[in-house]
């Protein structure tokens, strides 16, 4: 009688195999899971850019289209010093009348913590906006935003995009040319209070472990903008 010898796969061996099978499968993982975090970093930055170029350019053609104005930072309407200002300067919020339009916005911090100085005529918080209003709303910084008229600039999505600061200074003028410069500083960036640093100018580190830093992005926008250009295009 002839005996058939069976040849097998040792304990050891499944064992190392089971192994590296188990190791390929958690570099798999871990490779889709970076992946994915630099794919949501992306379109949060994406986001951002395009929230920020979108109200530069808004802001720039406004500018250019309307006559020099008074830009000194306005914190009451009763200072006789700022009366003719353009600018409304609040902690938690401004405005900047230019032309026949009204910029009104709300920063991150107020939104995340219910003190706002800007909400629409249905007591609503506003983000960023432009109003067509004549320039009422810096005259009489307590009125409310009309909805109907307002156009909203930033998204409430799961981006959750805010401005977390705003300056527009008045860098020079040209009498002979009744044209005026300015210098404006904006900084957007996502609204999680738990990613950003205590001033809201940048995003933790990840080593700080916040979580999710992906979806967390600040940019600064410095833009000049000419006003009293008879070559800028009308609103």
């Amino acid at each position: 009688m002839s005996h058939v010898k069976q040849k097998g796969f040792t304990l050891i061996e499944l064992m190392l195999a089971m192994t590296f099978i188990a190791v390929l499968l958690i570099a798999i993982a871990m490779t889709t899971i970076q992946i994915s975090n630099i794919y949501n970093k992306g379109i949060t930055l994406r986001e951002v850019n395009q929230a920020g170029r979108t109200i530069t350019d808004d802001l720039q053609r406004s500018i250019g289209s309307t006559s020099p104005f008074d830009v000194t930072p306005k914190k009451n309407d009763t200072d006789p010093d700022t009366v003719t200002s353009h600018y409304v300067v609040r902690d938690n919020g401004g405005r900047l009348c230019v032309g026949g339009y009204t910029y009104a916005w709300n920063y991150g911090k107020a939104l995340a913590s219910g003190d706002i100085f800007n909400k629409y005529d249905d007591n609503s918080p506003v983000r960023f906006v432009k109003v067509k209003d004549g320039g009422n709303l810096c005259t009489n910084s307590t009125a409310k935003i009309p909805k109907s008229t307002a156009s909203e600039m930033l998204s409430s999505s799961d981006r959750d995009l805010v401005i977390h600061s705003f300056d527009i200074k008045q860098t020079s003028t040209e009498p002979s040319t009744e044209q005026s410069i300015y210098s404006l500083t904006l900084l957007i960036g996502t609204n999680d209070r738990e990613q950003l640093t205590s001033n809201d100018a940048s995003c933790k580190p990840p080593a700080d472990g916040a979580g999710d830093e992906q979806y967390c992005s600040v940019n600064q926008f410095d833009i000049i903008a000419r006003a009293g250009n008879r070559a800028g295009g009308s609103q």
